[in-house]
């Protein structure tokens, strides 16, 4: 393109996967303007524009006049080559509803695809209004991709991975002691209690392992799961840091001899890429999208909320220092090769062209697979 790509956001501009997909377009030369409903911050962006701020479910749907008349405010004077609507059910619904007759861009995050629209017909009505007015879709999982599909979009569903930072989140020395972390925000979905309690079986089972236990992310449940620390007597063990920069995140990550992800439902988990990426073997529960980047070569996939199987992990990790350590390489590797954030950033910026290719026909009904194997 002769002039700079113009991309309208909808998204959550307090993620910090918004700012960072942001930050990557613009960093290759795109300017961005982004409309949320949870005004923060978006490095590199030209404006960010709040709408309806709130949390309810039925301001999204209320919210719709106004979308419209501020998306061709700002279309007045930036001059969006093209929309791009992050979550499907939300700020998705706000780009295909937004009036612009510009390309469309979705992308899935996870329960948007793979919870909402089994919670009612509705829901599902609006996923699949929302799909069939995109040009371009994509999804960070396999499972997702192909769920989209069964909506039989006219568009072309690609795999995206946020993926990670290969130049940041890289393998350092470990602490001396037996050092695990969770990622995971501490929510229902996430399972951090059932962790808690593995590792108090853990620490039962080896006791003099000086075995810590790290849980970043935060959340709302952090009463209760700090009362289940008190009440097993691991104060001592088990430390809640809460939402972490990028820097001290790493840091506990590269302390760690494994990570632990064991939620019910998930998507492609970007704390698992970034732990694979410190060289860090996992422990994932057995869904979809983890059986996609674990395996026996690279960690352990234990049943979902199967006590028995996340506390063996934690002994086979312990135990075999060494085959823990090859495992964390091999995911070293595996991130390098398939997942780093810029290389799915460069594909991301190549669909964004094509899709703008003239007449608008780069993509249109042509529908893509995954690339790369999941070996």
């Amino acid at each position: 393109m002769s002039e700079p790509l113009r991309i309208l956001f909808f998204a959550d501009a307090a993620s910090v996967h918004t700012r960072r997909w942001v930050a990557s377009m613009v960093e290759r030369g795109a300017e961005a303007i982004v409309i949320t409903r949870s005004p923060a911050e978006v490095p590199g962006a030209r404006e960010v524009i709040a709408i309806a701020p709130g949390q309810d479910k039925a301001s999204w749907f209320k919210a719709l006049p106004e979308v419209r008349r501020v998306a061709r405010r700002v279309a007045a004077d930036f001059k969006p080559h093209l929309v791009h609507g992050h979550y499907v059910t939300s700020y998705g619904l706000w780009a295909a509803a937004c009036g612009l007759r510009v390309p469309k861009v979705l992308t899935a995050w996870g329960s948007d695809i793979l919870v909402t629209p089994r919670e009612s017909r509705l829901m599902r009505m609006i996923v699949r209004w929302s799909l069939r007015r995109a040009d371009l879709i994509t999804a960070d999982s396999i499972e997702m991709v192909d769920e989209i599909a069964s909506y039989h979009p006219s568009a072309p569903v690609h795999q995206i991975l946020w993926g990670a930072d290969t130049g940041k989140f890289l393998p350092a020395p470990p602490a001396p002691d037996f050092e695990v972390v969770s990622l995971r925000v501490w929510e229902p979905n996430y399972n951090i209690d059932l962790i808690i309690e593995a590792f108090a079986r853990f620490v039962s089972l080896r006791p003099h392992s000086q075995a810590r236990l790290h849980l970043l992310g935060g959340g709302p449940l952090q009463g209760a799961l700090e009362e289940r620390v008190a009440a097993l007597r691991l104060l001592q063990q088990v430390r809640f840091h809460g939402r972490l920069g990028d820097v001290e995140m790493i840091e506990a990550i590269q302390r760690c001899r494994a990570s632990v992800s064991v939620p019910t439902s998930d998507a492609t988990s970007v704390s698992v890429l970034e732990s694979m990426a410190c060289g860090l073997p996992i422990i994932a529960s057995d869904l979809p999208a983890n059986r996609q980047w674990v395996d026996s070569r690279g960690g352990w996939l234990t049943p979902v909320r199967d006590i028995d199987a996340l506390t063996q992990a934690l002994l086979d990790a312990h135990d075999d220092p060494t085959a823990a350590t090859l495992k964390g390489v091999h995911n070293r590797r595996r991130i390098e090769r398939e997942a780093s954030r810029r290389g799915q950033m460069d594909r991301m910026w190549q669909l964004y062209l094509q899709i703008l290719k003239p007449n608008g026909k780069g993509l249109k009904g042509r529908k893509a697979r995954p690339q790369g194997d999941a070996s």
